[in-house]
Protein backbone atom coordinates (compact mmCIF):
# COMPACT_ATOMS: atom_id res chain seq x y z
CA UNK A 1 0.00 0.00 0.00
CA UNK A 2 1.15 3.31 -0.84
CA UNK A 3 0.31 6.25 1.95
CA UNK A 4 -0.56 9.89 1.25
CA UNK A 5 -2.75 12.11 3.26
CA UNK A 6 -5.58 14.78 2.35
CA UNK A 7 -6.92 17.43 4.67
CA UNK A 8 -10.78 18.15 4.87
CA UNK A 9 -11.20 22.16 5.38
CA UNK A 10 -13.09 23.82 8.38
CA UNK A 11 -15.69 25.73 5.76
CA UNK A 12 -16.85 22.02 4.38
CA UNK A 13 -18.48 20.77 7.63
CA UNK A 14 -22.26 19.16 7.19
CA UNK A 15 -22.84 18.85 11.48
CA UNK A 16 -20.57 21.18 12.99
CA UNK A 17 -17.77 19.17 13.99
CA UNK A 18 -17.24 16.81 11.14
CA UNK A 19 -17.20 17.10 7.46
CA UNK A 20 -19.92 17.29 5.15
CA UNK A 21 -20.45 13.69 3.75
CA UNK A 22 -21.16 14.17 0.08
CA UNK A 23 -18.01 16.56 0.45
CA UNK A 24 -15.66 14.08 1.93
CA UNK A 25 -17.59 11.34 -0.44
CA UNK A 26 -15.82 13.46 -3.44
CA UNK A 27 -12.43 13.97 -1.78
CA UNK A 28 -12.11 10.55 -1.60
CA UNK A 29 -13.59 9.62 -4.79
CA UNK A 30 -11.08 12.67 -6.59
CA UNK A 31 -8.37 10.15 -5.64
CA UNK A 32 -9.49 7.54 -8.41
CA UNK A 33 -9.95 7.85 -12.04
CA UNK A 34 -13.30 5.47 -12.20
CA UNK A 35 -16.30 7.38 -13.85
CA UNK A 36 -18.47 5.71 -11.59
CA UNK A 37 -17.34 5.27 -8.07
CA UNK A 38 -19.17 3.83 -4.58
CA UNK A 39 -17.79 5.27 -1.07
CA UNK A 40 -19.26 4.34 2.06
CA UNK A 41 -18.43 6.67 5.37
CA UNK A 42 -17.54 4.13 8.37
CA UNK A 43 -17.09 8.00 10.87
CA UNK A 44 -18.09 10.98 10.66
CA UNK A 45 -15.25 12.66 8.90
CA UNK A 46 -12.90 15.09 11.12
CA UNK A 47 -12.22 18.63 9.34
CA UNK A 48 -8.70 20.60 9.51
CA UNK A 49 -6.41 17.39 10.21
CA UNK A 50 -4.62 15.12 8.07
CA UNK A 51 -5.79 11.76 7.07
CA UNK A 52 -4.29 9.12 5.36
CA UNK A 53 -5.13 7.50 2.22
CA UNK A 54 -4.04 4.13 1.94
CA UNK A 55 -4.15 2.56 -1.46
CA UNK A 56 -4.52 -1.11 -2.86
CA UNK A 57 -5.13 -1.96 -6.29
CA UNK A 58 -8.80 -0.47 -7.47
CA UNK A 59 -9.82 0.00 -3.58
CA UNK A 60 -9.03 3.51 -1.33
CA UNK A 61 -9.22 4.32 2.41
CA UNK A 62 -9.74 7.18 4.18
CA UNK A 63 -8.15 6.57 7.63
CA UNK A 64 -7.75 8.70 11.24
CA UNK A 65 -4.97 6.80 12.96
CA UNK A 66 -6.11 3.52 13.35
CA UNK A 67 -10.13 4.22 12.32
CA UNK A 68 -11.52 3.73 9.07
CA UNK A 69 -13.14 6.99 7.93
CA UNK A 70 -13.83 5.76 4.64
CA UNK A 71 -13.52 3.46 1.92
CA UNK A 72 -14.02 3.74 -2.10
CA UNK A 73 -14.33 1.18 -4.87
CA UNK A 74 -15.74 1.92 -8.83
CA UNK A 75 -19.27 0.84 -8.86
CA UNK A 76 -22.10 1.19 -11.53
CA UNK A 77 -24.59 3.64 -10.67
CA UNK A 78 -27.70 1.46 -12.43
CA UNK A 79 -29.96 4.07 -12.14
CA UNK A 80 -33.38 5.68 -14.28
CA UNK A 81 -32.79 9.23 -13.82
CA UNK A 82 -36.16 11.16 -14.38
CA UNK A 83 -37.21 14.05 -17.07
CA UNK A 84 -35.33 16.92 -17.08
CA UNK A 85 -36.54 19.98 -15.14
CA UNK A 86 -35.39 23.70 -15.36
CA UNK A 87 -33.75 25.89 -13.19
CA UNK A 88 -36.95 28.26 -12.77
CA UNK A 89 -38.90 25.19 -12.08
CA UNK A 90 -36.14 24.07 -9.36
CA UNK A 91 -36.36 27.37 -7.69
CA UNK A 92 -40.15 27.97 -7.91
CA UNK A 93 -40.04 24.35 -5.66
CA UNK A 94 -37.34 25.57 -3.72
CA UNK A 95 -38.91 29.02 -2.62
CA UNK A 96 -42.23 27.42 -1.55
CA UNK A 97 -40.43 24.36 0.15
CA UNK A 98 -38.36 26.54 2.28
CA UNK A 99 -40.09 27.59 5.36
CA UNK A 100 -40.74 23.73 6.13
CA UNK A 101 -36.72 23.24 4.78
CA UNK A 102 -35.80 26.37 7.33
CA UNK A 103 -37.66 25.10 10.32
CA UNK A 104 -36.97 22.02 10.85
CA UNK A 105 -33.16 21.08 9.43
CA UNK A 106 -31.31 19.24 11.87
CA UNK A 107 -27.74 20.99 10.95
CA UNK A 108 -28.41 24.33 10.64
CA UNK A 109 -24.52 25.09 9.49
CA UNK A 110 -24.38 22.46 7.13
CA UNK A 111 -22.44 24.05 3.90
CA UNK A 112 -24.17 22.36 1.47
CA UNK A 113 -28.27 23.17 2.71
CA UNK A 114 -27.60 24.79 5.64
CA UNK A 115 -30.15 28.25 6.17
CA UNK A 116 -27.09 29.46 8.44
CA UNK A 117 -24.65 29.57 5.78
CA UNK A 118 -24.80 32.66 3.49
CA UNK A 119 -23.79 33.38 0.22
CA UNK A 120 -20.54 32.76 -1.36
CA UNK A 121 -19.66 30.23 2.13
CA UNK A 122 -22.60 27.77 1.89
CA UNK A 123 -23.44 25.97 -0.89
CA UNK A 124 -27.52 27.15 -0.24
CA UNK A 125 -29.58 23.65 -2.10
CA UNK A 126 -32.87 24.25 -0.55
CA UNK A 127 -35.16 21.35 -1.83
CA UNK A 128 -38.47 21.86 -2.23
CA UNK A 129 -41.70 19.43 -2.88
CA UNK A 130 -42.07 19.41 -6.57
CA UNK A 131 -44.32 16.20 -7.55
CA UNK A 132 -44.62 12.54 -7.13
CA UNK A 133 -42.21 12.61 -4.12
CA UNK A 134 -39.38 14.52 -6.05
CA UNK A 135 -37.88 17.80 -4.28
CA UNK A 136 -35.66 20.07 -6.47
CA UNK A 137 -33.33 22.94 -5.59
CA UNK A 138 -31.69 25.56 -8.22
CA UNK A 139 -27.60 25.71 -7.68
CA UNK A 140 -25.45 28.51 -9.52
CA UNK A 141 -22.44 27.39 -8.36
CA UNK A 142 -20.08 30.68 -7.58
CA UNK A 143 -16.01 31.15 -7.87
CA UNK A 144 -15.28 29.91 -4.43
CA UNK A 145 -16.21 26.30 -5.67
CA UNK A 146 -14.14 26.62 -8.70
CA UNK A 147 -10.67 24.53 -9.94
CA UNK A 148 -9.49 28.02 -11.45
CA UNK A 149 -10.77 26.88 -15.23
CA UNK A 150 -14.41 27.87 -14.84
CA UNK A 151 -15.40 24.67 -13.58
CA UNK A 152 -16.59 23.44 -9.66
CA UNK A 153 -13.98 21.48 -8.22
CA UNK A 154 -15.61 17.39 -7.87
CA UNK A 155 -15.98 16.88 -4.20
CA UNK A 156 -18.33 20.28 -4.60
CA UNK A 157 -20.27 18.38 -7.05
CA UNK A 158 -20.59 15.37 -4.96
CA UNK A 159 -21.52 17.44 -1.95
CA UNK A 160 -24.22 19.10 -4.19
CA UNK A 161 -25.53 15.31 -5.40
CA UNK A 162 -26.24 14.29 -1.17
CA UNK A 163 -28.11 16.70 0.88
CA UNK A 164 -30.54 17.30 -1.87
CA UNK A 165 -31.45 13.17 -1.66
CA UNK A 166 -32.22 13.49 1.52
CA UNK A 167 -35.37 15.72 1.42
CA UNK A 168 -37.36 13.04 -0.36
CA UNK A 169 -37.03 10.63 2.87
CA UNK A 170 -36.44 13.05 5.90
CA UNK A 171 -38.62 12.75 8.87
CA UNK A 172 -38.70 16.40 9.42
CA UNK A 173 -39.47 17.75 12.71
CA UNK A 174 -41.00 13.86 13.01
CA UNK A 175 -38.35 11.16 13.17
CA UNK A 176 -34.29 11.16 14.26
CA UNK A 177 -31.88 13.28 12.28
CA UNK A 178 -30.53 11.15 9.77
CA UNK A 179 -26.33 11.40 8.11
CA UNK A 180 -25.27 9.88 4.76
CA UNK A 181 -23.71 6.29 5.11
CA UNK A 182 -23.34 5.79 1.27
CA UNK A 183 -22.92 7.79 -1.79
CA UNK A 184 -22.39 6.55 -5.53
CA UNK A 185 -22.48 8.87 -8.13
CA UNK A 186 -21.49 9.88 -11.72
CA UNK A 187 -19.91 12.77 -12.67
CA UNK A 188 -20.66 12.61 -16.57
CA UNK A 189 -19.47 16.43 -17.44
CA UNK A 190 -18.30 19.32 -15.57
CA UNK A 191 -20.03 21.88 -13.93
CA UNK A 192 -19.49 25.42 -14.77
CA UNK A 193 -19.24 28.38 -12.13
CA UNK A 194 -21.83 30.58 -12.65
CA UNK A 195 -24.36 29.07 -14.40
CA UNK A 196 -28.06 27.97 -13.48
CA UNK A 197 -28.37 24.55 -12.90
CA UNK A 198 -31.36 22.53 -11.37
CA UNK A 199 -31.36 19.20 -8.76
CA UNK A 200 -33.74 16.73 -8.78
CA UNK A 201 -33.80 14.28 -6.03
CA UNK A 202 -36.66 11.42 -5.75
CA UNK A 203 -36.67 8.28 -3.30
CA UNK A 204 -36.27 5.47 -4.23
CA UNK A 205 -36.43 2.88 -1.46
CA UNK A 206 -36.94 2.77 3.00
CA UNK A 207 -36.00 -0.18 5.03
CA UNK A 208 -36.30 0.69 8.92
CA UNK A 209 -33.48 3.24 9.52
CA UNK A 210 -31.85 2.96 5.97
CA UNK A 211 -33.20 5.05 3.65
CA UNK A 212 -32.31 5.21 -0.19
CA UNK A 213 -32.64 8.17 -2.58
CA UNK A 214 -31.38 9.44 -5.87
CA UNK A 215 -30.48 12.79 -7.69
CA UNK A 216 -29.55 14.52 -11.04
CA UNK A 217 -27.95 17.59 -11.52
CA UNK A 218 -29.18 19.19 -14.85
CA UNK A 219 -27.51 22.53 -16.82
CA UNK A 220 -30.02 25.23 -17.97
CA UNK A 221 -30.20 23.59 -21.18
CA UNK A 222 -31.78 20.51 -19.89
CA UNK A 223 -29.11 18.38 -20.13
CA UNK A 224 -27.96 15.86 -17.35
CA UNK A 225 -24.46 16.66 -16.16
CA UNK A 226 -24.30 14.05 -13.07
CA UNK A 227 -26.01 11.42 -10.99
CA UNK A 228 -26.18 9.76 -7.88
CA UNK A 229 -27.62 7.29 -5.48
CA UNK A 230 -27.18 7.66 -1.54
CA UNK A 231 -27.53 5.46 1.49
CA UNK A 232 -28.99 7.57 4.68
CA UNK A 233 -29.17 5.98 8.18
CA UNK A 234 -31.46 6.98 10.29
CA UNK A 235 -29.78 7.88 13.72
CA UNK A 236 -30.34 5.72 17.24
CA UNK A 237 -32.34 7.77 20.57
Amino acid sequence: MVTESVTIPGRFNGPPSSANGGYACGLVAGLMSAEELGVSLRLPPPLERPLAVARDADRIELRDGDALVAEAAPEPLRLDVPEAISPDEAAAASRAGRQRWFSDHPFPTCVVCGPERGCHDGLRLFPGRLRDGMFAADWTPDESLANGNGHVRPECVWAALDCPTSAPVANFGEGRPMVLARLTARLGCSVRVGERHAVLAWPLSIEGRKRHAAAALFDSAGRLLCASRSLWIELRP
